[in-house]
């Protein structure tokens, strides 16, 4: 009898089949009297118990910081004022940790969980169970950070670490209350960093530079640390992208060396200071202008003027320059520079790569203080 190639597969498959079954079956009947049997059982057991010891060993790591953390964690209750209750927008539960700086005790959140309410109907909720509210609440809008002072005995500030030293690919802890479910804990992996131009909410948030990462953060994580295997925190969970509204593993926190230097200025200064560069650039530019000058692809920002006695003229950044690098990080377009340049600290040198007649080169700008313009009196 013939077979045609994809029965006599069938028929070979089958039978070879059979014969694992029959080889197999022998070997997985004594394999369970054997662990049926009193003895043998608690030996397995035993040996069970003995490896995950040893793994306890390299993982109990994650509990350690766990514990080391959650006193710091903050559940918060922002009931929206009346005007803003029936808005979708309205959030009213989210997280925040605890601070320390210059000696009093601050809670550091988004604005977005606090944007519609205040300070008497903000439920602050420690981890020990106790209730507060702010006593005082600075917000600051373009970077989403809010800030409010608190008066308790016996607070545990949160260990700060540097979020400039995260890695792709370290691990990473997210602490919050996900659809109010409080004292929650995921982990998961710093998956990019500097991510921008990202449609949040009503577009409020102007300066972006999130840490991306795959740790589930939901609704409610808001406001949140994100913290590294050394308990220190290094972010602030603010955003998720999704397509149903809840964890499809991207999320974005706020790096904390931008959210504690934004904290800072709002409490000594009541403002937050952005950088000045000094240039005009060239919303128009695309890739036929790039490769007309000698870029192989879009990229940067070309620069189409520059303002007298500014850190770009000081550094003698000239027409038609195109801005390629602002202090290592290579600008994607026009927005991608005014937002880098606008969170710079100021007073800082940063080095910047320009394409200029063919040609690379560096040069150095000191960052200064953005001056708003007056208003004009009418």
């Amino acid at each position: 009898m013939l077979l045609c190639a994809k029965h006599f597969c069938t028929a070979l498959l089958a039978g070879i089949v059979l014969m694992c079954w029959v080889a197999v079956t022998p070997a997985i009947s004594q394999q369970l009297q054997e662990l049926s049997a009193p003895g043998s059982r608690e030996q397995a057991f035993a040996e069970l118990d003995r490896d995950v010891d040893s793994l306890d060993a390299q993982l109990g790591i994650y509990k350690r910081v766990v514990r080391l953390v959650s006193p710091s964690v903050v559940h918060v209750e922002a009931t929206p004022r009346p005007q803003y209750r029936l808005r979708r927008d309205a959030e009213e539960a989210g997280s925040a940790v605890l601070v320390r700086y210059r000696g009093a005790d601050y809670v550091l959140t988004n604005r977005h969980v606090i944007k519609h309410s205040d300070a008497s109907l903000i439920s602050l909720e420690l981890s020990d169970g106790r209730q507060l509210r702010p006593k005082k609440i600075w917000e600051d809008r373009e970077t989403d950070v809010a800030v409010m002072l608190i008066e308790a005995e016996n607070l545990v500030p949160a260990r700060i670490g540097n979020s400039e030293q995260m890695e792709i690919g370290e691990i990473v802890l997210a602490f919050g209350s996900p659809f109010n479910l409080q004292r929650s804990v995921t982990r998961g992996i710093i998956s990019a960093k500097g991510r921008s131009n990202l449609d949040l909410g009503e577009g409020e948030v102007m300066y972006q530079n999130f840490l991306q990462t795959d740790a589930a953060i939901n609704p409610g994580n808001s406001g949140g640390p994100l913290v590294n295997l050394r308990g220190e925190v290094i972010g602030m969970n603010t955003a998720i992208a999704s397509n149903s509204g809840g964890n499809e593993g991207i999320g974005f926190s706020i790096p904390i060396n931008i959210a504690v230097r934004i904290m800072r200025q709002l409490i000594d200064a009541g403002e937050v200071e952005r950088g000045f560069l000094g240039v005009a650039l060239d919303r128009s530019f695309d890739d036929a202008t790039a490769r007309r000058v000698g870029l192989t692809r879009l990229t940067g920002a070309r620069v189409t003027s520059i303002t007298n006695a500014s850190p770009a003229s000081e550094a003698d950044i000239q027409t038609d320059d195109i801005i390629l690098r602002f202090d290592g990080m290579l600008i994607d377009n026009d927005e991608h520079l005014i937002n880098l340049v606008k969170r710079t600290e100021v007073g800082r040198k940063v080095p910047m790569e320009l394409f200029r007649s063919g040609q690379m080169l560096t040069v150095y700008v000191n960052i200064v203080k953005w001056k708003t313009p007056e208003p004009t009196v009418r």
